[in-house]
């Protein structure tokens, strides 16, 4: 009967201590799905999300409310032709890569213009940081991607 009773009790200890991590496992929380800056600046697999990304730039580039709609708006765009893009299946993969670059270079002109001279100095020093690490993470001659990531001309 003892026996029984501290088996009980064992099994009832381990229950409302797994509990929480399966629950934990199967809905994963807001935190952890919303940021993609989360694991030291590595993004996780999937589109990001438009919100999330205005978000970032609001902080690092003090956007004011009329142009974080229209950063959002943006971005949401670029966002629903990737995912298009992703679909057509008609594209080898190389022009597929090709076009989502020619998006992202209008996504990053569209959003210049928007910005002030001082953001749009801020701006070029992230898309120059962007370009260099896309350059150290892309394999083959140092020069093969010389030029893509280049900061837009000042104005």
């Amino acid at each position: 009967m003892l026996k029984q009773c501290l088996l009980v009790l064992v099994a009832a200890g381990l229950l409302s201590i797994a509990v929480p991590f399966a629950a934990a496992q199967d809905n994963p929380s807001n935190d952890q799905q919303s940021s993609p800056s989360q694991d030291n600046g590595h993004r996780r697999h999937g589109p990001p999300d438009p919100a999330q990304r205005t978000q970032e730039l609001t902080k690092q580039l003090q956007l004011t409310s009329d142009q974080q709609t229209k950063v959002q708006d943006i971005f949401q765009s670029e966002r629903s032709q990737m995912e298009s893009l992703r679909q057509d299946t008609s594209l080898s993969q190389q022009d597929r890569h090709t076009k989502m670059m020619e998006m992202h270079k209008s996504t990053d002109t569209q959003i210049r213009a928007l910005l002030d001279s001082d953001q749009q100095k801020k701006w070029d020093e992230m898309q120059a940081k962007r370009g260099q690490w896309m350059q150290n993470r892309r394999p083959g001659p140092p020069d093969a991607g010389s030029g893509q990531q280049a900061p837009p001309p000042q104005q």
